[in-house]
């Protein structure tokens, strides 16, 4: 399957918007949220990612169809902890899912954006949390820094999220032994199959 990173431009915006309207509804068992009087979610910051430099949009593309998005910005997690990017949302379409096309659009996107990284996930959301160890633990050979339930990133439902901080640049020293450094949700990932 071919994997592909497309940049949104405005004239999808509403395409982008109604993947997002199912990317918060899945998400809403997580951190209960709720719709608005319009029976919408919404996405407060979506026409940002038009009108600034440090935002990026992108249609995640399976043989060309459309499998899901992902999206970019530069707003750190934690305030005083920052990085280059931050991955603000990322979402694959079920039919996509456990066929390695989450972990191929994460790659594709680390190329197009190398340096420093953080992301965060709900720890209630239990195949996010074994995607990311697993996927940031096979881009940097295990060299990365996971912070569980860290203080100051609550969802609207009172959970702490966890934070990962880490480098994609290809020139990052790695460990030698990448194994023994990934950490044992990765080495677990045959036992359990693919998460997305």
């Amino acid at each position: 399957m071919e994997i592909n990173l497309r940049p949104v431009p405005m004239e999808e915006r509403e395409v982008l918007a109604n993947l997002l309207e199912k990317y918060n509804y899945e998400f809403s068992q997580y951190d209960d949220r709720d719709v608005n009087p319009l029976g919408l979610y919404g996405y407060r910051y979506l026409d940002h990612y038009w009108t600034e430099a440090s935002r990026f949009a992108y249609f995640i593309e399976a043989d060309g169809k459309l499998a899901g998005f992902v999206m970019v910005n530069n707003h750190p997690v934690l305030e005083g902890r920052k990085t280059d990017f931050s991955l603000a949302e990322f979402f694959v379409l079920y039919k996509y899912r456990r066929q390695g096309v989450g972990k191929r659009a994460f790659l594709l996107l680390m190329e197009k954006h190398q340096g420093t990284w953080q992301l965060h996930c709900h720890p209630k959301n239990v195949p996010s949390v074994y995607f990311w160890d697993c996927v940031v633990g096979t881009l940097t050979g295990g060299q990365f820094e996971k912070i569980s339930f860290c203080p100051g990133t609550e969802y609207p439902d009172g959970t702490l999220a966890h934070v990962y901080y880490f480098d994609s640049r290809k020139d990052t020293p790695r460990p030698s032994n990448p194994h023994l450094a990934t950490p044992l949700a990765a080495r677990m990932q045959k036992k359990i199959g693919r998460i997305f």
